[in-house]
């Protein structure tokens, strides 16, 4: 017999028959949040059965009469005066009443699990990007007040018997307002969305209240509410990713050249100055500097001659070789290229450098 129809065992149904109940107790299946008891006379000496984790409830024309917790019942009028009010006239030396119980589940629900049915959009305030989230994760659920619950499901002729249509029923609210809360929590964050794992316990805690607020006026009550997962795309990171993984290269790079300049103290200086002295002796543009450089010596260098020709060194080139750079912009701009790619120089210097070449054109 469904929750909601006629009980062929009642006295009044067409073709029922009267059939007293001994013993009244929960006799459906496991996963009902609420069973109906299927008879509905009874007599004064019955003997009502209410398991751990449930309570029964006795209704009688719309009115709850008595609430019963766990435990061994005998229904006689001397203890429960209510069956007094309900006791029909007696029928073949019975004494018996009216009334409809149900055994309404009071314990935890089994772990149910919910996921996000759209994705969260939010921005990465560190990286000024709109990316989106998609959250799941698992609840349970218990009656809290089986009275409330009772009236609210057969006042509303509210359809739902099963934890599975109890999760089916509340789905969407469930989902409006896990969204709302997550969003909310995440544009109050300044530090980047990589990472939101650590903070699972928080959206938890903040989420499980909201919803309560939702079943509590069916008599229920949330538990363990629980985010396992903040799914985070990614996909818009990856140039992030390399761009820090650049950057990093380059202060590797900066932070070894700064290392060597230590290390090598005043003879940094020197080592740089035989390297002018080198690159001239190779220009066949250098002319008589070039020719002079060739000739020095390590000796001469480390006694501080380079200092008194430092002023020969930077002296002009030769018109030929000023002449020469003029008329080729092509090489200039790819040093200068090769430099940029390099890390060798800022992107503003090499744009600064690129206008001055062309300038000459």
């Amino acid at each position: 017999m469904g929750l909601f129809g006629r009980n062929p065992n009642e006295a009044a149904y067409v073709g029922g028959k009267k059939h007293f109940a001994e013993v009244i107790k929960n006799s459906g299946a496991g996963d009902l949040l609420i069973w109906r008891q299927p008879e509905e006379d009874f007599n004064t000496r019955s003997t009502l059965i209410v398991m751990p984790g449930e309570m029964a409830v006795f209704v009688n024309g719309g009115t709850v009469e008595e609430v019963f917790e766990n435990g061994t019942y005998k229904l006689d009028t001397q203890n429960y005066p209510f069956i007094s009010r309900l006791r029909n006239a007696a029928t073949g030396g019975i004494s018996a009443f009216h009334c409809v119980v149900y055994f309404v589940r009071t314990a935890h629900s089994q772990e149910m699990f919910w996921g996000t049915e759209t994705p969260i959009q939010a921005r990465d305030k560190m990286w000024g990007v709109r990316t989106d989230i998609r959250a799941r994760g698992s609840y349970k659920l218990h009656v809290d007040n089986p009275v409330m619950f009772l009236q609210k499901l057969i006042g509303n002729n509210i359809r739902f018997e099963t934890q599975e249509g109890m999760n089916d029923y509340f789905v969407h609210e469930f989902q409006s307002k896990i969204k709302s809360v997550i969003s909310g929590q995440i544009n109050q964050m300044e530090s980047e969305l990589i990472g939101l794992d650590a903070r699972l316990d928080e959206f938890s805690q903040a989420i499980e209240p909201a919803l309560d607020e939702i079943l509590s006026e069916y008599g229920l009550k949330c538990d363990n509410f629980n985010v396992s997962a903040l799914d985070v795309d990614k996909s818009k990171y990856e140039s992030i990713d390399e761009a820090q993984v650049e950057a990093t290269r380059r202060s590797i790079l900066a932070k070894g050249d700064a290392a060597a300049m230590n290390a090598l103290g005043a003879n940094w200086e020197k080592q740089q100055a035989v390297n002018i002295i080198t690159n001239l002796s190779n220009n066949p543009n250098a002319g008589a500097i070039g020719t002079m450089g060739a000739g020095l010596g390590m000796g001469m260098m480390a006694g501080g001659i380079f200092g008194g020709m430092a002023g020969q060194v930077m002296q002009p080139m030769s018109q030929d070789a000023v002449k020469k750079t003029e008329e080729d912009p092509m090489e200039a701009l790819t040093k200068l290229k090769r430099l940029l790619d390099a890390g060798l120089i800022e992107q503003s210097e090499y744009d600064t450098k690129k206008a001055e070449v062309l300038s000459r054109i």
